[in-house]
Order: C-alpha cells, then sequence, then structure tokens
C-alpha cells in the first residue's frame, strides 16, 4: 500500500504548533534521545611506551578496564615486547625494564585481542592523544584496520570543570588525589587505567548538572559553551530524526526563530547548545526560548517551503530573511494612454500592462528602471497623460535633451509611442539584448574616460534589470499552471512526488522503490491544497517558495508527470543570461581591444588602474 504524506494546509498546522503540541504527551524512544550514560560502555585504556612519540617508540604495557553503569565488566593487561631495549629513564618512570619484557607478547599479537576487548566500546584515556596514538599507529604496522571508536579524554573534560583553586593542575596524579581514587596512579598501565576510572566517574558527575547526561553530549562536553545553553540541550530530546521544520519558542509561546533541517531536525537543533553554533543573537535566542516544536516534512523540498511560510506567518524577530514577502515590489508598465514605468507592490489585473520582478528590495526595482529608460525613449514623469494633450502642456528637460518623445505637449503621437512601448514590452518580457546593447555603449563609454565608478553603477543597472527579466519569465508560466505533477528519484530509489499549482506547493508524497507511484499520485492530486489562481506574473505562493520549486524542477532527473497548462518560455529571454558579462557578450559590441577595462567592470571584478592604451593604425 502506497506510504502517501500529504502537505497539510498551512494555516492549519502552524497554528496547531503552539499550545496543542504542548499539550499532547510524546514518549519518545531511546533512539530518539541518545544513549544515557549509565547505559554506555566505557574501556578506560592506559598505555606505557619506550618514549614519546609513536613513529619511533613502541607500546610496552597495555592496561584497560571495561566499566558500565559505575559496574567493571572486565580487565586487560599485558606486558609487549617493543623488539629493543627500554630507556634508562623509561626504566626508571615506570619500573618497566628490558628483562621484564622477554618473552613477552608482540604488538602483533596483542592488538587484535585488545581490540576484540575493545570492541563497540567508547574508549577513554587521560591525554587520549597520546594513548590512541599509539594504538593506531600499531594498528597501521600490523595490517589492522582502525575500528573508529568514540574517544572520551579525561584531561578535556578536568580542563571544563576542575577549576585552578581545586587543582594546580590536570595531571591524572593531581585529578585522583582530588576526587580520592581507590587506586593510587604509579605509571604502570593497569593501575593508571584504574585510577582514570574514578576519575571519570567524578567528573561525569559534575557534567551532569551542566547537561551532559547522555553519550551524544560528550562530544560537545568540552566545547566553550554557556552552561545556561548547554543545559537547555534537552529541549532537543523529543524532535523528530528527519527533515523537517523547527519553531523555539519564548516564554509567552511566542515564536522566536525557525529553522529547517533537510536531513534531521534533532541534530540540527542540538548543534544550538554546543560551540558549533557562533553567531550571538543565536546563543541569544536560545537562552530566551523555552520549548523547540517541529514539523515533520516528506520531503527536504517540503521543509524549506514550509520554513518560508512559517516564517512569513510568525514574522520571528530572530529570523532575518523572508520576513515580509509582501514587501518585494515590482516593476509595472503602467496600462493608460501613453504607459510608463513604476515601482508597485502588487501585481494588477490591467490589460496591457507588464511587470518585471519581484524584487529583494525598492533599490533593486529602481536600477531596472533606470536601465529601462537608459536603453528606452519611454516618459518618466510620473502623472498621467491624456491622450490629447493639453493646450498650455510644457515639455520637461528629457524632451529637450532627446530622450524623449514629449507626447505630453503632442510632440509625439499615440501610435509612434506605442511604439516604443511595444520595445519596451518585448525588453521586459523577452530578449534582453537591446538592453544589454545600450549598456555595453554606455560602459565602453565611460571606461575609456576612465570613470570607472559611473560605469560600475551602469552595470549594476544591468544586473538588476536581466535579474527581474529572468525571475518574471519563469514565474509566469509557472503561474499560469492549475496543476503541475513531477516526480524525481531519491537516492534509496524510490520516488519523490511534488504537487504545484499556480507556482505553490500544494502537496509532496515520498515512495519507496517497490511501490507503484501511480496511486500515490492520483492520491496527491485528489488531497492536495486548493489555490485560487493569482494575477499572473505573481504566483500563488512567496516568491521564494516558488523559486524554491523551480530550483527543485530543474535538478537533473526531474520527470513532469503532468502539466494542465502550456509552459513555455522566450526563446532568447533573459533566463538564458547568466550576468551582465555574459549579455553584453551575446550581443558582441565591444571591440577586442576595448574589451579589457570593461570585461573587469562588467564582471564585477576592479577597475583598472590605467585605462587600455589608444589603438594605433
Amino acid at each position: 500500500m502506497s506510504s502517501v504524506h500529504r502537505l497539510r494546509p498551512v494555516w492549519v498546522e502552524e497554528r496547531s504548533t503552539g499550545a496543542d503540541l504542548a499539550a499532547r504527551p510524546v514518549q519518545p524512544t531511546l533512539d530518539e534521545v541518545g544513549t544515557p550514560l549509565h547505559e554506555v560502555t566505557f574501556v578506560v585504556v592506559d598505555l606505557e611506551t619506550t618514549g614519546g612519540t609513536p613513529a619511533d617508540c613502541e607500546i610496552t604495557e597495555i592496561g584497560a578496564v571495561k566499566v558500565r553503569g559505575g559496574q567493571v565488566l572486565g580487565e586487560f593487561q599485558t606486558l609487549v615486547d617493543p623488539g629493543g631495549p627500554v630507556p634508562p629513564y623509561i626504566q626508571v618512570l615506570t619500573g618497566i625494564t628490558t628483562s621484564m619484557l622477554v618473552g613477552a607478547p608482540r604488538i602483533e599479537q596483542v592488538l587484535p585481542s585488545f581490540l576484540e576487548f575493545a570492541h563497540d566500546a567508547v574508549l577513554v584515556a587521560h591525554n587520549a592523544s597520546f594513548d590512541i596514538g599509539f594504538l593506531k599507529a600499531a594498528a597501521a604496522r600490523t595490517g589492522h584496520p582502525w575500528p573508529g571508536n568514540r574517544v572520551v579524554d579525561t584531561v578535556r573534560l578536568a580542563r571544563r570543570v576542575v577549576l585552578r583553586d581545586e587543582a594546580p593542575n590536570h595531571k591524572l596524579s593531581t585529578l585522583a588525589g582530588l576526587f580520592r581514587a581507590s587506586v593510587t596512579p604509579d605509571h604502570r598501565a593497569l593501575s593508571d587505567a584504574r585510577a582514570t576510572v574514578d576519575v571519570l566517574h567524578a567528573l561525569l558527575g559534575r557534567l551532569a548538572p551542566l547537561g551532559v547526561t547522555h553519550l551524544e553530549d560528550l562530544a560537545t562536553a568540552t566545547d566553550p559553551v554557556p552552561s545556561d545553553v548547554r543545559r537547555k540541550r534537552g529541549l532537543a530530546d523529543h524532535l523528530p530524526d528527519g527533515p523537517g521544520v523547527y519553531l523555539f519558542r519564548g516564554p509567552r509561546e511566542e515564536v522566536l526563530y525557525v529553522g529547517t533541517s533537510t536531513t534531521s531536525v534533532r541534530t540540527r537543533v542540538r548543534s544550538y547548545f554546543t560551540s558549533a553554533e557562533k553567531r550571538r543573537r543565536m546563543t541569544e535566542m536560545v537562552r530566551v526560548a523555552t520549548r523547540v516544536d517541529a514539523v515533520a516534512c516528506a520531503t527536504p523540498l517540503e521543509a524549506r517551503v514550509r520554513e518560508l511560510r512559517l516564517i512569513a506567518e510568525h514574522a520571528p524577530r530572530y529570523n532575518r530573511r523572508s520576513r515580509h514577502p509582501e514587501r518585494m515590489p515590482w516593476v509595472r508598465l503602467t496600462s493608460e494612454p501613453y504607459p510608463r514605468l513604476s515601482v508597485v507592490r502588487d501585481v494588477r489585473d490591467e490589460p496591457g500592462a507588464a511587470y518585471l520582478g519581484p524584487f529583494g528590495s525598492v533599490q533593486a526595482a529602481r536600477l531596472a528602471v533606470e536601465a529601462l529608460h537608459e536603453s528606452y525613449p519611454v516618459r518618466q514623469c510620473t502623472r498621467r497623460l491624456p491622450l490629447v494633450p493639453a493646450a498650455d502642456a510644457s515639455a520637461c528637460a528629457l524632451a529637450e535633451m532627446g530622450r524623449c518623445g514629449a507626447p505630453c505637449t503632442g510632440g509625439q503621437g499615440a501610435a509612434a509611442y506605442a511604439e516604443v512601448v511595444a520595445d519596451v514590452r518585448a525588453g521586459m518580457l523577452g530578449d534582453p539584448a537591446p538592453v544589454a546593447r545600450a549598456h555595453a555603449r554606455r560602459i565602453r563609454e565611460l571606461s575609456a574616460q576612465e570613470r570607472y565608478e559611473e560605469a560600475v553603477t551602469v552595470r549594476e543597472r544591468l544586473t538588476a534589470y536581466l535579474r527581474g527579466a529572468a525571475r518574471v519569465q519563469r514565474f509566469d508560466p509557472v503561474a499560469r499552471t492549475a496543476e503541475l505533477v513531477a516526480a524525481r528519484r531519491d537516492e534509496e530509489g524510490g520516488w519523490e512526488i511534488v504537487l504545484v499549482r499556480h507556482g505553490r506547493l500544494a502537496g509532496t508524497a515520498r515512495v519507496d522503490r517497490r511501490t507503484d507511484p501511480v496511486p500515490t499520485i492520483e492520491t496527491l492530486r485528489a488531497t492536495g491544497e486548493h489555490v485560487e489562481a493569482p494575477v499572473a506574473p505573481a504566483t500563488a505562493a512567496h516568491p521564494e517558495e516558488t523559486d524554491l520549486l523551480l530550483a527543485w524542477l530543474d535538478q537533473p532527473g526531474v520527470r513532469l508527470v503532468a502539466v494542465s497548462d502550456a509552459w513555455t518560455c522566450p526563446v532568447r529571454g533573459a533566463q538564458g543570461v547568466g550576468d551582465a558579462a555574459t549579455a553584453v557578450a551575446a550581443v558582441q559590441l565591444l571591440a577586442p581591444d576595448r574589451w579589457s577595462g570593461a570585461d573587469a567592470l562588467l564582471t564585477g571584478g576592479a577597475a583598472p588602474v590605467v585605462a587600455p592604451a589608444p589603438r594605433t593604425a
């Protein structure tokens, strides 16, 4: 039977993520919350060697103690023949002489037994880099693969919780005395390992109030994380181990921050309580948070989309993006007797109107308007002109400069102005070459005059125009498409299915490789969210949501299953142009000898200090 995950309407689900979730009891599994430390098997190991570096020294003794829940499960101890004499100072330090090692097994005989003893356990050592470094080097020399056990260093743990006024240093003998270990370290492997067991238990007891209660906590126990932040790590214990969205909530149930994970929500949220999170405002947010809610998602795409919707709905103060989609402006070619360009907040159903965008800011929209004004002699005055000009009308300065036909005074008739408007419309909705050509000419002139800052401004205008044109040419067909179904193979051989209606994610599902996807698709189409048709080219979703959907559809391997309407784009549209430099190169306007200075400006590089040399005969 097909496994269908329906994308529920966001206005239902998001309001249910508050008090409803808090009131619903949840019993997480052990896999979800991690492994409690009293259930972890530790193998505390200590080595004696002939020197300090594994590259030219050998192991002379291995001692290890296996413990779990405070109980000793077993011990491992053996001398090891290093294959040579023990240096005198090592003999004095450890009491292990060369004669004691005669007849002892070599490391290639001992190591397999130790690895079996430590199988699947967490290795613990005092100054672990020394002991584990020797063991890894021995494994490499003898051809044994290193099993990759987790490693805990009691020195690093001690630095976290033992203050200088308690102990002058973090040596094993000092800590054993501080914690009243049952065994006194004497530089023999097994004795030192036994002492380290007592030190480990004492350190874990000190770490527990700081929120270090599970095996997974030990990985970050030595991170420089404030104790009040670390203690809140339990907020992530009940979260799902899969893609989804998470919401940090404050003391008044307000949403502080919305984030997403395409792999594991629980793992992502846990990172906020470790040193991996370095953003100061996020640390501030964690201190305020009292709860974390989650919305499990069927696919990574659904998680990203839900994040955008939740941010737009709640406008969390710690989120910096996508909080106000209604503020994303458009450039409109108006519908009036003598159309003009203007920056607007919404798309209206007006016959004859054309749009660019939406843009990320009003400044970007204005740059796009300037680019069109630079390329076409369309009027720039803001008042609405009658079809028949007034008798006392006067022309503006642009008309005197030849940059406007002056329809306001009758200098340009409706038919002639309509030709200009048709060219502007074509530049907005079709081929960007005329705009690129005009800007390339201007950049060439400014570069020749070493006016590089002005040339950069021209480049920025062209870039803003190209982005707005490409976006509207992508949005328009998907906004007019009532229903689109697409599918993509996932990493496990199943199918990720997406239902899009008027540029909005209306449903998503996932089926495994053994399940026929057709019934799932039919169920998804029948139960997906109903979406009212918008006024194209605006879609029925947050512009960034539509961007996410279009990026997903552009991925290799995506198959269109069903499309309700014609889905087309201009052959020579702005979508095929990557940036300003590509657009200018496509029109092939600049001469080779004049290209170098302008090319640096077009691609965003530094302007040349010296202008290109003049062309000689």
